[in-house]
């Protein structure tokens, strides 16, 4: 007789991993079956040609999510993982030749923002109180809780109610704190940490910014992949059995009840439930849209949600050397508005992109040749449509990036040694990511919050929801989170 596990994990992104290794710690029996040949999911490395590369996530904040995750299996972080402070946190680079370091040094930091604005220094520490005290009121329930309601919003204190701050958009309360055009433009990239638009994204999204500029950047000793490598290994430890390369091709169902999955080389894994670190919309779409009419109209709800955007990357091997250029660099557009609006309204990538540079040979030198750099580049992207072409037109975009490096008094054109492009198709391809959105649906509106898919799935029992596009969200703290909660459920389900 088949093996029956107590619950099948779908992907072994971090948000699987996580959910494993809190049913394995709570004692199910449990199998992790991942389709890519290696763990990870969008957390994943390439190596070429004596280069590597983190491929995703890239900066990673709130810590203790980690510490707890290994302490729930009664084990210490820092025996499978390093963590390191960055710093400074990100190098910025503006059009005009601006440069600004931004860290949590605040003697370091304040006379680099007294030389853009004398109000600069009060905007940004009024900033930084109000963040905080977001992160308080909002942390319960749409962090670490299981996702919010109309009810539990108004279970809320009233003075909480208002500090949630959900009816101004996010540059709408930057732009209260009286910040010059320069820091304005910094504090509205954490929408970016979502894939949304700081001009439509409600201001509760400035609780982002917390997380980072209060409590810190960390980079895992070695990669940050890393990370990924020591939760396979404390899954393994707990029992979990991981099998990579095996693709499921759809759940098993009968009465409204999960049995199992079934793989595509046509085994059925039978298991009393399963939790999917899959994209939700795909999942629906593609697993549960045939079993009832409630998953069909979900179906049609999530399709019809704007999807967050996708990204533009480019894997750069570069012979020699840029001191001027820290561990994580942002070189800002001229006009972050329209590069929003070309995103999100006009389908397309940007005229002048923002470009996020990466460069972790900076504090893992084993990470590239003697004398070379590894840059990670990324540029935020549609989610694919109609509007855009990227397997006629990602070598052309590939350029206009490279250009407008250029432009920054930073030209590598001559000294790539290695190019790789990775587009949304091939991010869509790899990871199941609906339309290759990042964070599944955009945060563009109020109520973005009361929107975000649950982790349990009502239309087919024994049937739990992880990662990114689902609660809490996107990024590889909140992933874990979403882990945590969903085996929390199902086995409050009594599986």
């Amino acid at each position: 007789m088949s093996t029956i596990w107590d619950v099948i994990v779908v992907g072994a992104g971090v948000g699987g991993l996580s959910a494993a290794i809190h049913l394995a710690a709570a004692g199910r029996r449990v199998l992790l079956l991942e389709q890519n040949p290696f763990p990870g999911g969008k957390l994943a490395q390439q190596f070429r040609d004596g280069y590597r590369w983190d491929c995703g996530p890239s900066v990673i904040t709130m810590r203790h999510v980690l510490e707890q995750l290994f302490a729930t299996a009664g084990r210490r972080m820092d025996d499978y993982l390093t963590l390191q402070p960055v710093t400074p946190y990100t190098r910025y680079f503006y059009p005009d030749g601006t440069q600004l370091d931004l860290s949590g040094d605040l003697p370091r930091v304040l006379p680099q923002l007294r030389r853009l604005s004398e109000q600069d220094v009060e905007g940004y520490l009024r900033f930084l109180a109000y963040t905080a005290r977001l992160y308080r009121v909002v942390a319960p329930s749409f962090i670490y809780g299981e996702p919010p309601s109309w009810g539990s919003l108004f279970r809320q204190p009233l003075g909480n109610i208002r500090y949630l701050d959900g009816w101004r958009t996010m540059s709408r309360a930057i732009q209260s704190f009286r910040v010059s055009p320069y820091l304005h433009q910094l504090l509205c990239r954490f929408a970016t940490y979502v894939g949304s638009d700081p001009y439509r994204a409600p201001a509760t999204l400035n609780v982002i910014a917390h997380v980072e500029l209060n409590e810190g950047v960390w980079y895992p000793e070695g990669g940050v992949y890393r990370i990924v490598e020591a939760l396979t290994r404390l899954a393994e430890e707990l029992g979990v059995r991981i099998e990579c390369s095996r693709a499921v091709e759809r759940l098993e169902i009968a009465n409204e009840k999960v049995q199992g999955v079934v793989c595509a080389d046509g085994t059925l894994e039978r298991a009393r439930a399963v939790i999917a670190n899959v994209d939700v919309t795909s999942i629906y779409s593609a697993w549960l849209s045939d079993h009832s009419a409630t998953a069909r109209a979900y179906v049609r709800k999530l399709q019809s949600y704007e999807p967050s955007c996708s990204g533009f990357i480019m894997l750069l091997g570069i012979r020699g050397c840029h001191p001027q250029l820290a561990h994580h660099n942002i070189f800002f557009s001229s006009d972050y508005r329209r590069e929003f609006h070309e995103i999100f309204v006009e389908g397309v990538p940007p005229t002048e992109p923002t470009i996020y540079v990466a460069i972790t040979s900076r504090s893992t030198p084993q990470d590239a040749p003697s004398g070379g750099e590894n840059w990670f580049v990324l540029v935020n992207a549609p989610p694919l449509g109609s509007s855009w072409d990227w397997k006629s037109m990602a070598e052309s975009y590939a350029e206009r990036v490279l250009e407008r490096l250029a432009a920054y008094g930073v030209d590598v054109r001559a000294h790539v040694a290695v190019r790789q492009v990775m587009t949304p198709y091939d991010i869509a391809r790899a990871t199941g990511a609906w339309r290759g959105a990042l964070y599944g649906a955009a945060s563009n509106s109020p109520w973005a919050a009361f929107r975000r898919p649950h982790n349990r799935v009502s239309a087919v029992r024994g049937v739990y929801l992880a990662g990114g596009s689902v609660h809490p969200g996107g990024g590889v703290p909140l992933a874990l989170l979403s882990g945590r909660l969903a085996s929390r459920l199902l086995i409050e389900d009594g599986y």
